[in-house]
């Protein structure tokens, strides 16, 4: 079955970056869409980034220039470099793969989720 794992989360000063990592698994090839979504505490879950089966990628307009998604096809493996990160960017960070979507950043368009890990920016 696909499994999709997170890891990277942590706490930064505002300014500082990090790299968020998501190991996926059970597909049976490199063609599938993943996406990295976000949940601060009160808020709504919303879509950060998202790269499709051609490797089009997608962003929220409030990480454009900040944030970049990446995936190593290789290793399976999707990450979201995070610079010049502000106590907004403070989220539970879940990653999330499907085999086709229509839209990179709508979240009911994905079937697969990870359990997510924890970035928090103080100012």
């Amino acid at each position: 079955q696909v499994q999709l794992v997170e890891s990277g989360g942590g706490s930064v000063q505002a300014g500082g970056s990090l790299r968020l990592s998501c190991a996926v698994s059970g597909f049976s090839d490199s063609r599938y869409c993943v996406a990295w979504f976000r949940q601060a505490p009160g808020k709504e879950r919303e879509g950060v980034a998202g790269i499709d089966r051609t490797g089009t990628t997608s962003y929220a307009d409030s990480v454009k220039g900040r944030f970049t998604i990446s995936k190593d096809n290789a290793k399976n493996t999707l990450y979201l470099q995070m610079n010049s990160l502000k106590p907004e960017d403070t989220a539970m960070y879940y990653c999330a793969a499907d085999v086709w979507v229509e839209s990179q950043l709508g979240q009911n368009e994905y079937m697969y989720w990870g359990q997510g890990t924890q970035v928090t920016v103080s100012s």
